[in-house]
């Protein structure tokens, strides 16, 4: 074959190609990013479709071989403790015809039931997509399971709002408690939580993502828009700042009363029981409250941090480790119950002596037929 008809042939073939690949900058754009530690999930997102999810879920990879087995040793140490424990309060509470009728334990189990669903979705998600790589899910189908999680833990934060509510007008009105807040009362606030977290969570799936807005795509989460994870975190933080406003209000007159009764020398038989059990469990909540702020914050902050400044690798590192302080968040909560509830703790020996019964009653009917 001639040398020029050969040239010919390439040019022509090589037109064509360049014909057919209309975007020859995403093919760039993959090449370059296919390294870990070169991979901007901002950057990457303006050359790549939505539809090419697999190599932009890569970008949010961050953890290498020796993280990966710690951080999964973790989650599932503090995730099984969370379930058991949680679990445990639920099955105290409603176990009790008088506990499951008090609107403050009704609250309670709101919160240890998120919790045990926060434990069950973050865990499961958190540990597919950081420790197994699992990219093969839809767009979709992470935006669900992003519901999921955000659900659980924004009705954790609701609960945990609807129960300083609770103790506020507990400990500032005493008298007009019972006529305030009552079963029915709130087992309407729970349905109105959990639906809104459910609608508020579901709002990415819903069409307030990156793709759909055509918006800056978040640093920290897949598909989620800046928008909504800025409307997120303030939410958050008005949530907080309600529960600590509450709690400094209890804090305050459970501080007076103890006071006015070291001023007036009064026994602890004389005060009022009633009285001495809401401020127990005023300042039982309270420890709840700190312990929700310490684990929360470092979270908050990168969170709001991404919103503003770029991250490169470490900082998203240090996230992934600090919103495993949520799940921590999830198991002390029924800890603390269960060691400063009264009514929880006498439920739980209760049920301990009734189990310890049954097995000795059941050894020494073996020991017996042996015989």
């Amino acid at each position: 074959m001639d040398k020029s008809l050969q040239k010919g042939i390439q040019k022509e073939v090589a037109k064509l190609v360049k014909e057919e690949n209309p975007f020859p900058k995403k093919t760039f754009a993959i090449s370059k990013f296919t390294r870990m530690e070169e991979c901007n999930p901002t950057e990457i997102f303006t050359n790549l479709q939505c539809n090419s999810t697999m190599l932009y879920l890569k970008c949010f990879m961050v953890l290498n071989q020796s993280e990966k087995p710690f951080i999964a040793v973790l989650c599932f140490s503090i995730g099984g403790l969370c379930i058991i424990e949680n679990s445990l309060v639920l099955f105290l509470i409603f176990s009790s015809s008088k506990l499951r009728k008090k609107p403050s334990y009704i609250l309670l189990s709101s919160l240890a039931l998120a919790d045990t669903l926060a434990t069950v979705t973050f865990v499961s998600s958190f540990l597919s997509f950081h420790v197994f790589n699992r990219t093969g899910a839809s767009k979709e189908i992470y935006l669900l399971k992003l519901t999921g999680v955000n659900t659980s833990f924004t009705a954790s934060l609701g609960s945990l709002f609807l129960m300083a509510f609770d103790r506020y007008i507990c400990i500032l009105r005493p008298s007009h408690y019972k006529q305030l807040v009552t079963r029915r009362r709130a087992v309407v606030a729970l349905l109105v939580l959990w639906a809104t977290a459910l609608f508020l969570s579901s709002l990415p799936l819903l069409g307030w993502n990156c793709c759909s807005t055509q918006s800056t795509c978040s640093q920290l989460f897949p598909f989620v828009a800046n928008s909504y994870l800025s409307s997120w975190i303030i939410l958050v933080m008005v949530l907080l700042a309600s529960i600590i406003y509450a709690y400094m209000h209890v804090l305050w007159k459970a501080h007076q009363h103890t006071t006015n009764m070291k001023k007036h020398h009064l026994e602890e038989s004389q005060q009022n029981p009633k009285r001495r059990i809401d401020i127990k469990l005023a300042k039982t909540l309270s420890i709840v409250l700190m312990v929700l702020v310490i684990c929360w914050l470092p979270g908050l902050l990168l969170m709001a941090y991404s919103l503003f400044s770029m991250m490169d690798n470490s900082i998203r590192v240090a996230f992934a480790f600090c919103i495993t302080l949520c799940l921590a968040n999830s198991m002390v909560n029924p800890a603390i119950y269960a060691l400063r509830s009264k009514e929880l703790s006498s439920s739980l020996r209760r049920i301990c002596s009734c189990l310890g019964k049954v097995l000795g009653n059941s050894e020494s009917n073996q020991e017996a037929e042996s015989s």
